[in-house]
């Protein structure tokens, strides 16, 4: 059935860049984050082992994906190996130790990691370093130079790593070097001069010198490769990636539904990714497996699990294709235009969308004003609420999917979400605890933004969609993220004193540039000046307490307290109407 042998990491990346290896369009995309490859490196590094590669050897025509890196563009004349498992770490070797851009959802972007050539003797190994949170409503992390924290622990952290992914902070220190540049290079002259090694009698020369002969040795690392024979047939091999992928667990449902679906549908993968692309250029970057190939099943079946794609026809496939892009050319609209949400970064989960889209078909896509705006409504408290954020997600949509199956309305949909979470009203006590990440967080831009909410400087509408760095859109800690630390540290632990400064009640909206401003700058300070420039309404537009007694360094609590009663009227306005009824 398989063929044994074995290949460097050099030889292996060598067979990407010549396209000597293809990607068959079973394969999922490229989607490690740099943390993972730091990972992989680390062991690498190391020598742990590392897994197998299962390669594919054949003389069919197959259907094939793009791999995530660059590759030579001259003509192929070998591409009869394809590979079945590893691409991840294959890509991101590539991609490190030839210094390219890889493809992650749709954008390019390098892998930046740096090596310490003062890592302990004895090696100390961390999964995950956290930096800060991130500080923009889409997720995206501000410039590390931009962070307001202090960051003694988190640099003795790093002392005592391997590898990191790459600050700018750290990539300016002597002892830290990239690790691209250094596998582009055959000397280490260069990077032990950066490092303030003179000559040879330097005591860091030697230790130096080894430590980066151990680096340098990752592309002699050997892989075992297992190779599947010739006369197996794509659906033979599908069913090997299948179980392969299954018994580890190492794979999503929506990736393994997807190799069952390009065995029966050649060529379908295309089509997937053109439809994902023409969403993405529209604002809605939504993920190929869980959200759309979930839908194309809702379509095709009437309920959510991949389970059932095994049973389901090549022609069956295509014709629920058809209709459930229809359903999510409706749904996205309806969101943007009905509903305000203009981004999934506003959604507490992208599966509403599937409810959305099945809602719209089933009733052909007429409804009566009543039975729109009853559903906007539903819509909204479900993304409030986090429907599908709670519990088994695919048994939640299930259920909604079930009522609107059986020709039911929105007004049942509200009932089920009522028995989920008790009132649909929003209170103070509810916010307690939340963050940037709680479905609440999200809600509480859309109340700011329908209530006129601007930036305190540029005096422009908070908007998710602000361009450049003066005018993109974060958040802002009232109260100083550092100062609070600081001040809290001796009542907390650096955990608890951190959660409680990302407390929701503490965040508001307002630009780059406005936020970079305040910098460490306290309340009591700064909204005075500015109401005494401008007056208290941009304040009040977020529910921000202008009052001395909430603003002093020790009135923290005081504030949270009074901010989340103001918050909780805000959002049951925005979401009830100006009674905040659940009526």
């Amino acid at each position: 059935m398989a063929t044994k042998t074995e290949m460097t990491v050099n030889e292996l990346v060598g067979m990407i860049e010549r396209r000597e290896l293809g990607l068959p369009e079973m394969q999922r995309p490229y989607v490690w984050r740099a943390t993972r490859v730091r990972d992989l490196l680390d062991s690498l590094y190391r020598g742990y082992p590392s897994g197998t590669i299962l390669l594919w050897e054949s003389d069919k025509k197959v259907a094939q994906r793009k791999i995530a890196v660059e590759q030579d563009t001259s003509p192929v004349t070998n591409n009869h190996l394809l590979l079945l498992d590893g691409q991840q770490r294959l890509t991101s070797l590539a991609a490190v130790i030839r210094g390219t851009l890889v493809s992650v959802r749709g954008r390019k972007k390098p892998i930046d990691l740096l090596f310490n050539l003062e890592h302990p003797d004895k090696l100390d190994f961390f999964t995950e370093v956290h930096e800060e949170g991130p500080d923009d409503i889409n997720g995206n992390e501000r410039a590390e130079d931009e962070i307001d924290s202090s960051e003694d622990e988190l640099q003795k952290r790093f002392n005592r790593m391997t590898f990191v992914v790459a600050t700018k902070k750290l990539a300016r220190l002597p002892q830290w070097v990239k690790v691209s540049d250094f596998f582009k290079s055959d000397s280490d002259t260069i990077f032990l001069k950066q490092a303030g090694v003179r000559g040879y009698d330097d005591p860091n020369h030697d230790r130096y010198q080894k430590r980066l002969a151990a680096l340098r040795n990752i592309r002699k690392y050997s892989y075992r490769i297992d190779v599947l024979e010739r006369k197996l047939s794509y659906e033979e091999v599908t069913d090997i990636y299948v179980r392969v992928n299954s018994l580890g667990a190492k794979l999503r449902s929506s990736d393994l539904a997807l190799a069952q679906i390009t065995a029966k549908w050649s060529g379908s993968l295309g089509k997937f990714e053109e439809f994902q692309n023409e969403l993405r250029r529209d604002g809605f970057n939504l993920d190929l497996g869980s959200v759309l190939l979930r839908n194309l099943v809702t379509f095709a079946t009437g309920q959510s699990r991949f389970q059932t794609v095994g049973s389901l026809k090549q022609e069956a496939l295509q014709e629920s294709w058809e209709k459930s892009c229809r359903g999510m050319q409706y749904a996205l609209n309806f969101m943007r235009n009905n509903v305000g949400i203009e981004s999934p970064a506003l959604l507490a989960s992208p599966l509403v969308l599937l409810t959305v889209s099945y809602f719209g078909y089933k009733h052909n896509y007429v409804f009566s004003p009543n039975e729109s705006e009853e559903f906007r409504r539903w819509v909204l408290l479900a993304n409030a609420k986090g429907r599908y954020s709670r519990g088994s997600s695919e048994t939640l949509l299930d259920q909604d999917l079930r009522i609107l199956r059986e020709g039911k309305s929105a007004k049942e949909l509200m009932e089920r979400l009522q028995q989920q979470v008790g009132s649909l009203r929003i209170t103070p006590d509810e916010l307690k605890g939340r963050n940037q990440n709680s479905a609440l967080f999200k809600t509480m831009f859309l109340a700011f933004r329908a209530s006129g909410a601007k930036d305190w400087r540029s005096n422009l509408t908070i908007s998710i969609n602000n361009k450049g760095n003066q005018d993109k859109l974060q958040f802002h800690h009232i109260f100083p993220r550092a100062v609070l630390k600081d001040r809290l540290r001796g009542s907390y632990t650096a955990r608890d004193a951190a959660r409680l400064a990302d407390d929701i009640a503490n965040l508001s909206f307002i630009s780059g540039k406005t936020n970079r401003q305040l910098g460490k700058e306290m309340p009591h300070d700064y909204i005075s000046k500015h109401i005494q420039e401008a007056g208290p309404s941009m304040f009040e537009a977020q529910c921000i307490p202008t009052e001395k007694r909430f603003l002093g360094p020790d009135q923290y609590k005081e504030f949270l307290t009074e901010r989340r009663r103001r918050l909780a009227i805000r959002l049951n306005e925005f979401l009830h109407g100006p009674d905040g009824s659940d009526a």
